[in-house]
């Protein structure tokens, strides 16, 4: 084909496309705008509430409307395209979902392994709640179990306290409380001085 037949063919080939959008130049998987052409302030209201949908991929804790980071710019200013061009919120969501995965929205949609995002939570704080109660139950309940009676605890008397100069009869353990008694309170050879002495 000569330079001269090709350009031919391709004003006749932009004249007959007149303003709407080809099927073949919509993007992959969105299909034709389904939506109003958005122009002016509803076009920037529009562009700011679907950016807020979208996470920057960049600082990932930020939406594309409130990320100053250059690809996010670039994404706010795709979505304001499409808009003009007539695609609705679905429509533009779907294309950054499949540019960017399902990770891009910042409220995914209930679906597959998102149940998880969105009642997880519920369900830890549910079983753990019923784990305690659980637990509760079980504690009132060894009492009963063990003949009914109580049991008091009480402080020991001063006669069953061992006293400051008693050690293990284990040579081996005496001769470690020694040297705690002889490090923590500096008596010698880990007996205490006597009172009064």
């Amino acid at each position: 084909m000569t330079p001269v037949a090709f350009a031919l063919a391709s004003i006749l080939v932009l004249a007959a496309g007149g303003q709407q959008v080809p099927p073949s130049a919509a993007p992959a998987g969105i299909g034709a705008p389904k939506g109003p052409q958005l122009s002016g302030p509803e076009l920037d209201k529009r562009t700011d509430d679907i950016g807020a949908l979208l996470r920057c991929p960049v600082c990932q804790g930020l939406s594309v409307s409130d990320s100053p980071a250059t690809m996010a710019r670039n994404m706010k200013a795709e979505v304001r395209e499409k808009l003009a061009k007539g695609y609705d919120q679905e429509q533009i969501l779907a294309y950054f979902e499949r540019s960017y995965g399902e990770f891009v929205r910042l409220k995914p949609p209930m679906r597959g392994v998102n149940w998880l995002v969105w009642f997880g939570p519920v369900a830890v704080l549910l079983a753990g709640g019923a784990v305690i109660a659980w637990a509760m139950k079980r504690s009132r309940s060894e009492p009963a179990a063990a003949g009914g009676r109580e049991v008091a605890f009480a402080a020991p008397a001063a006669s069953d306290l061992p006293s400051r100069d008693s050690v293990p009869d284990d040579p081996k353990l005496a001769a470690a409380v020694r040297r705690v008694r002889m490090l923590a309170y500096g008596w010698p050879k880990g007996v205490s001085p006597k009172v009064g002495s």
